[in-house]
C-alpha cells in the first residue's frame, strides 16, 4: 500500500520530544564473594601483623613411675604482617550539571560518587586475590598489599617447570609457570583437599573462574552436582552446589576477580581483612566553577594461617 499524496507524517513533524526512560541500566557485575566472606576487623597501623602458631607432631608418650620430669622442647610463634593498601577514586563534575533536567539521576555528582565506590570495591577484591607482594611504601612509592597467593606455600598443586611456592610471608609473589599449564581435575583438587585436612584445616569454599567452573561440573562422586526438573516453568536447574569428599563439604563460589589459572580453596575465617579506614565519601575544596568528590578506603589482607587454605594453579584456562 501506497501513503496518500501530501500525508504529513512523523518523519516530517518537527518538535517531538525525545522518548528517553528515566531508568539507567547497568549489569555490569559487582559482586565481591571473597572481601565479602573474610572476617572483618579495624587497623591502627598502616603495618598490620599477627601471630600463627603449630602443634608438633604425634609421638609415642610413655613414662616410668617416679621418672624426673624433663620439659619439652618450646618453639616461638611466627609473626607475620601486611601492608596497609590505599584505594582510591574520584569524580569531578561542573557545577552547570546543578541547572540542567537529566533522566534516570537528580544529581550527576551523586550518581557518578555510587559507580566510583562499585568499582572500588571490585578493585579490592581483585588486589585480595592478586598475586602480588607486599610493598612497604615511601614518599614516591605506593603501598601494596600482599594478596592471597603470596601467603599459601603448605597445601599447593602447581606446574612442575617454573612454577613455584611463595616464601609465604607475603615478602614475594608465586612463581608462575610458563612452560606448560595443566588442565584443573579432580585428581588434583582431591589431592589438595587431603594435604588442607591433614594439615587440620576446614575449608569451606572454592573461588575459581567461569571456565573452571564448567570443569568442576564434571566432577564425579559423592553429590557434589545437583540437576532438577522444574515441572511448573519447564526449566532444567544445573548448579554444584557443594562437593563432599573424605576431606570435607565444600561450596562451589564462581568469582571474576580472580585469575582464571588460579583455583582457590578456602577457609574464610582464616582470611581476615583489616581496615585502617573504611570507605569514605569526601568532598574535595573547590578550585573552580566544579564539585570534586573522592571515595577512599585503607585495608589490608591477614592470612591468620595460610595451612588452612589451598590452592591449585597454573591451570590451563581454554
Amino acid at each position: 500500500m501506497a501513503q496518500p499524496t501530501n500525508t504529513f507524517d512523523s518523519y516530517d513533524a518537527v518538535g517531538i520530544r525525545e522518548d528517553l526512560s528515566d531508568i539507567i541500566t547497568n549489569i555490569s557485575p559487582e559482586e565481591t564473594p571473597f572481601y565479602t566472606k573474610c572476617r572483618k576487623t579495624s587497623a591502627s597501623n598502616t603495618l598490620v601483623e599477627w601471630q600463627t602458631d603449630a602443634l608438633r607432631s604425634s609421638a609415642a608418650n610413655a613414662h616410668i613411675e617416679g621418672d624426673d620430669t624433663t620439659a619439652d622442647a618450646a618453639t616461638a610463634t611466627s609473626r607475620l604482617n601486611n601492608r596497609t593498601q590505599i584505594f582510591k577514586n574520584a569524580v569531578t563534575v561542573p557545577d552547570t550539571d546543578e541547572g540542567l533536567d537529566k533522566a534516570g539521576r537528580a544529581q550527576e555528582i551523586a550518581y557518578q560518587t555510587l559507580k566510583i565506590a562499585k568499582e572500588q570495591k571490585l578493585d579490592i577484591e581483585k588486589a585480595l586475590f592478586d598475586n602480588n607482594a607486599k610493598v612497604a611504601g615511601s614518599a614516591t612509592v605506593a603501598r601494596e598489599l600482599a594478596g592471597a597467593p603470596a601467603w599459601l606455600t603448605s597445601n599447593t598443586d602447581f606446574g612442575a617447570n617454573e612454577g613455584a611456592d611463595p616464601t609465604g610471608d607475603g615478602t614475594d609473589a608465586r612463581t608462575d609457570e610458563t612452560t606448560t599449564l595443566i588442565a584443573f581435575s579432580q585428581a588434583r583438587f582431591d589431592g589438595v583437599m587431603q594435604s588442607i585436612w591433614e594439615n587440620g584445616g576446614n575449608p569451606d569454599t572454592v573461588y575459581l573462574s567461569a571456565f573452571q567452573m564448567n570443569v568442576a561440573l564434571g566432577f564425579t562422586g559423592n553429590n557434589n552436582q545437583r540437576s532438577s526438573v522444574q515441572a511448573g516453568d519447564e526449566r532444567v536447574v544445573k548448579s554444584l552446589a557443594v562437593y563432599v569428599t573424605p576431606w570435607g563439604t565444600i561450596e562451589f563460589m564462581p568469582s571474576r576477580e580472580n585469575r582464571s589459572r588460579d583455583v582457590f580453596i578456602m577457609q574464610d575465617d582464616m582470611w581476615e581483612v583489616a581496615t585502617l579506614r573504611p570507605t569514605k565519601n569526601i568532598e574535595l575544596a573547590k578550585t573552580g566553577d566544579a564539585t570534586k568528590r573522592q571515595v577512599v578506603t585503607e585495608l589490608t589482607l591477614c592470612a591468620k594461617n595460610e595451612a588452612a587454605n589451598g590452592g591449585v594453579f597454573d591451570n590451563t584456562t581454554s
